[in-house]
């Protein structure tokens, strides 16, 4: 592939052309992306941040309802992913699935402008009581927020691996670009999200809810048109398998029929594929690791009796691949459940501070998160300019540390960070209880920058966390996978969600029985919010332990990292298991 110039990877152009490595893809495609991921989290955040807010000041609705409902749309639009990249690796490519996809995120975006702007579609009030929404103003308006939730479905985890996809993973220049990928595309996320959170949230409060939408809406069909104007320089990935999760279930089950055969001792002897094979198919060959030995016996040569060849060594590995993504994620739950707390509780809790900046202006509670987003962008360029560099050195990682130790990182970070809410919530009881507040409405005397500790702490925890599990999944995931791959990362944020909205019912009810006092209720300043965070640190402490047990038994993946005829190179040599992941 790398005669007259074109890309070694086999990437080809939108009509199947094999394209020139000089005159495509790189950082000059990205270019066109960026912006679309910018309005698109703009959008997002402007919903997301202040949508508890809005649920209980326009729609009426009680404190565990709204955050229930915030963290099961929220859950929604990190799950659809799923669907939305078995889609793209099966049937209609990354750009298609995104161009039908986008289109139906902004025909929702354009449909909850509507139902927050027209006046017959939002509850009435009179003489300062107001009606609670009716079925067709519920309906509406929801039915808005989850066609959001399915085009969110077919972008978000196709956009970036689209986008990671314009780097030659044979090109060593352009590979060691795609190391620095991930943390700008994430940047471009946290700008449109400081952007939701600092000016989209102040005009839906103080200028209009439907202003507010409208912004972000026609920022998408902006960002949308110039996507479409660098359609003639991006590179788009062959597909070379027609269900690339079929091994997903042909392994485990081959694996299943063979369990009386004895495997060989020189994994040499399993079935797979002569090099040549994949040098020609343009495949990459991944190599034999010694862990979940029970799928070996999907590839023993001498247990076919139907006739139809075993399963290769490559096909085995794939699906020990997506076994080892899975163990991770389901440590990333708990975390993604204390990033819940960002556009809910912590909102409701900076709702009952002193908003007051001078004599005449409040910062909107929804604001603060503003502050994550700034963490993230100030820490963005620090780590890959200064950190990596520095850690590379040490260590000779072209990523200055692995992926799993940017990981553990990250989540220690996060439970300093729910450590400093839990303390900040005694501190605001105390207050409470020392001016004898009781009235929902009654202001705290306590300013909400008190609350700014956990924010930042959380944003820098997220560079770490978020851009380290994104960039994780894509890079763990079998080749043909790799869209299906990252909603690893999606559906951990989603499931994240889910689980805190069953937690704080769960936690609402049960605390809230008989006479007691709810953890959780409607009067913030007449609840214990503070044992609730306590419960909170506990579970990711514990969480932590788990996470350093999952990555002492993980082992990176072991493929062709160059392919041509005289020479085949092969990535991530190290075999040997060892704690956070050492092997490079």
């Amino acid at each position: 592939m790398e005669t007259k110039g074109y890309t070694q990877d086999g990437t080809v152009d939108l009509r199947g052309r094999p394209v020139l490595a000089s005159k495509t893809g790189r950082w000059k495609a990205c270019a066109f992306l960026v912006g679309y991921e910018a309005f698109e989290r703009m959008a997002f955040y402007g919903i997301a941040s202040n949508l508890v807010n809005y649920l209980t000041t326009q729609l009426h609705e009680d404190t565990v309802a709204s955050v229930r409902n915030v963290n099961n749309w929220s859950g929604s639009v990190w799950i659809t992913p799923i669907l939305g990249a078995y889609i793209a690796d099966t049937y209609l490519g990354r750009f298609w699935t995104f161009t039908v996809s986008s289109l139906i995120y902004v025909m929702g975006m354009t449909m909850l402008t509507t139902a927050v702007s027209l006046k017959s579609l939002k509850p009435t009030c009179r003489d300062g009581v107001c009606n609670k929404a009716s079925t067709i103003q519920i309906a509406f308006f929801y039915t808005s927020l989850y066609t959001i939730a399915i085009g969110a479905g077919g972008t978000k985890p196709n956009i970036s691996t689209f986008g990671a996809d314009q780097f030659d993973d044979f090109n060593p220049h352009e590979k060691e670009l795609k190391v620095s990928f991930f943390n700008w595309w994430m940047f471009s996320s946290f700008l449109g999200a400081l952007f939701a959170t600092l000016g989209l949230v102040y005009i839906q409060e103080n200028l209009g809810w439907g202003l507010g939408y409208m912004i972000p809406t026609v920022g998408l069909l902006f960002s949308l048109f110039v996507f479409y104007l660098g359609t003639p320089i991006y590179r788009h990935k062959v597909r070379k398998t027609k269900s690339p999760a079929r091994d997903l279930i042909q392994v485990p089950i081959t694996a299943i029929k063979n369990r009386k055969l004895q495997l060989p001792d020189n994994p040499s002897e399993l079935h797979e594929h002569e090099p040549q094979h994949y040098i020609n198919s343009g495949k990459r060959q991944v190599y034999y690791t010694p862990i979940f030995r029970f799928l070996d016996k999907a590839a023993v040569k001498d247990g076919n009796s139907s006739g139809r060849p075993p399963c290769t060594v490559t096909q085995v590995e794939g699906t020990k691949l997506v076994l080892g993504m899975l163990l991770i994620w389901l440590v990333t739950l708990i975390p993604s459940t204390i990033w819940a707390q960002i556009n809910t509780l912590f909102v409701k809790q900076g709702t009952t501070l002193d908003r007051s900046l001078g004599s005449s202006f409040q910062i909107p509670a929804a604001s603060l998160g503003s502050f994550v987003t700034l963490s993230m962008l100030i820490s963005v360029p620090m780590y890959d300019r200064y950190f990596v560099p520095f850690m590379r050195r040490k260590t000779g990682n072209p990523r200055g540390i692995t992926l799993l130790q940017r990981l553990g990182i990250g989540f220690v970070i996060q439970v300093i960070a729910i450590a400093i809410a839990y303390a900040v919530e005694v501190r605001r009881m105390h207050v409470i209880r020392v001016h004898q507040i009781v009235g929902p409405k009654q202001i705290v005397p306590m300013n909400i920058f008190w609350l700014l500790p956990q924010y930042v702490l959380l944003g820098v925890a997220d560079v770490f966390n978020a851009i380290g599990l994104l960039e994780f999944f894509y890079d763990q995931s079998p080749e043909e996978m790799q869209s299906l791959g990252t909603t690893f990362f999606t559906s951990g944020i989603g499931v994240g969600n889910f689980l805190n909205s069953l937690l704080v019912t769960m936690v609402d009810k049960i605390t809230g029985r008989g006479e007691n006092k709810s953890w959780i209720g409607d009067n913030l300043n007449d609840c214990h919010l503070d044992y609730y965070y306590g419960f909170l640190l506990v579970i990711s402490t514990l969480n932590l332990g788990a996470f350093l047990w999952a990555s002492s038994k993980y082992v990176y993946k072991r493929e062709t990292k160059e392919v041509n005829e005289d020479c085949i190179g092969i990535e991530n040599k190290a075999l040997e298991i060892s704690p956070l992941g050492l092997q490079v």
